[in-house]
C-alpha cells in the first residue's frame, strides 16, 4: 500500500511538472514573430533590417534568417536559402 502511494505521488507531481513546463514554452513562443519563408517573386517592404543570421561553414545551400521592420514598425523574421561558406576553389 505504502508502494503504491508512492508510486501515485510520483506520477501525480511529474504531471504538475510537465503541465508547468508546457505553459511557460507557450509564452515564450507567443512573444516571438512567426518565420515567413521566402519564395522567389515576393514583394518585400524592408524599412530597417535589424539582424541577419550567421551563415554557417557549409558547402551548399543552408538557410538563413532575417528580422527586420517594416515601414509599419512590425517586425518581421524571414527564412531564405543562402550558399555556405565552405566551399573553395582548391
Amino acid at each position: 500500500m505504502k508502494a503504491l502511494k508512492i508510486a501515485l505521488f510520483l506520477a501525480l507531481g511529474g504531471l504538475g511538472a510537465q503541465a508547468f513546463a508546457d505553459s511557460g514554452h507557450s509564452t515564450a513562443e507567443a512573444d516571438k514573430t512567426a518565420v515567413e519563408s521566402y519564395v522567389y517573386g515576393t514583394t518585400l517592404d524592408i524599412k530597417k533590417i535589424i539582424v541577419i543570421s550567421d551563415i554557417p561553414n557549409e558547402c551548399g545551400p543552408v538557410p538563413a534568417q532575417m528580422t527586420y521592420e517594416d515601414s509599419q514598425g512590425q517586425r518581421h523574421t524571414l527564412q531564405y536559402q543562402v550558399m555556405g561558406t565552405g566551399c573553395s576553389n582548391g
